[in-house]
């Protein structure tokens, strides 16, 4: 009797929409009784109640979802008394684990605040927020790029991500900024972080002077005494009528430069320390400049970090893959280099390439 007082209030003051969720679902168990009884257990058999103990899990919240299981165990009680036979271990079994399981997900996203499918269409949004943020805009006749993400173990999350911008200065420069950042760990662990660095590294780009980018992104990671593993950083600008560039690195594997008249990849002398380490970053910035044919790689340590070797072997591996795939063009070329770098590591990768056609 207590039970059914509360269940009424909560009926009464209940969200709307889970009540008729609720009463769907109670409805729904109930006419799957009435067909067991009247129709035939084969049609209607009890152990299609999972459905609905699993539904409830999804769409409810924990207070309604035990209220469901209450009404379901009603059921089953009817059909046990009225057809004298009692049920298989097996359907006892079943039920059991997939009231735990819609136990577990109804916990879960009440926590969150969401309910349904809607988490699910939350983390599908922000990683296609995340992918159009880490696409290069629009560039100018006799430019290109392209960005290419690995995550480990197959994940849409992970910890590298792109930020990028084009805008023009006062003095009437049109400058092409971009970003590539590395966050420790792989896959989920590491997206998460990465979601709430993207956002922040992605307003800084273009709103603070180039040159001070990477030391603004170091300030805001001190200030909030960032205490969850290491953040690299490589970032470039460039000049797009002029092709100069200046690239900038904070504890990031070195960038490397297509030098089309010899044919050779150069790697690239930017140093720096990592981001939120020190309160005042000091970096060793490299420039030069991209003549047509040439080509700019940025690439996380993902690509390049082989346990038990040398940093420098792993670059020296990428750079053989990318040599042999320049006759294919840098655009395909970017693609089958993080995939077959990717293979042989079991982590986060990402691959940027800009060139002048």
């Amino acid at each position: 009797m207590p039970f059914l007082v509360t269940l009424y209030r909560w009926l009464r003051r209940g969200r709307v929409r889970e009540r008729y969720l609720f009463a769907a679902l109670a409805l729904a168990s109930a006419l799957m009784c009435l067909g067991t009884l009247l129709v035939s257990q084969r049609w209607f058999p009890p152990s299609a109640l999972v459905l609905i103990v699993l539904a409830g899990g999804l769409v409810l919240r924990v207070r309604a979802f035990s209220a469901l299981l209450v009404v379901v165990a009603v059921v089953l009680s009817i059909d046990s008394f009225v057809l004298d036979r009692g049920f298989s271990p097996g359907i006892v079994i079943t039920l059991a684990l997939t009231t735990l399981l819609g136990l577990s997900l109804s916990r879960t996203r009440q926590q969150l605040g969401v309910q349904g499918l809607r988490g699910e269409s939350m983390l599908l949004e922000l990683r296609d927020r995340l992918n159009r943020q880490g696409q290069i805009p629009a560039l100018p006749r006799g430019w290109d790029s392209k960005v290419e993400l690995a995550q480990a173990g197959g994940s849409s999350f992970g910890g590298d991500f792109v930020v990028s911008c084009r805008h023009h200065c006062d003095d009437g420069r049109d400058l092409l900024e971009v970003a590539l950042v590395d966050v420790s760990g792989k896959g989920i662990e590491a997206g998460t972080r990465a979601l709430m660095l993207s956002g922040a590294f992605g307003g800084l780009l273009g709103s603070v002077r180039a040159e001070t980018f990477l030391s603004a992104c170091n300030t805001y990671l001190h200030r909030q005494r960032w205490d969850e593993g290491f953040v690299t950083a490589v970032h470039v600008v460039i000049d797009l009528e002029s092709g100069e560039y200046t690239v900038e690195s904070a504890g990031h594997p070195p960038a490397v430069k297509f030098v089309s008249s010899s044919g050779t990849w150069q790697v690239g002398t930017a140093k720096g320390v990592v981001l939120g380490v020190v309160p005042d970053l000091k970096c060793e910035p490299e420039t030069g400049r991209l003549r047509p044919g040439d080509a700019l790689m940025l690439y996380t340590d993902g690509l390049v970090e082989i346990p038990g070797r040398d940093l420098d072997a792993g670059i020296d591996a990428l750079l053989g893959e990318a040599e042999r795939l320049v006759p294919q063009g840098f655009r395909r070329g970017a693609r089958e280099i993080v995939q077959t770098m990717s293979d042989a590591h079991d982590d986060d990768c990402a691959l940027v390439l800009i060139w002048r056609q």
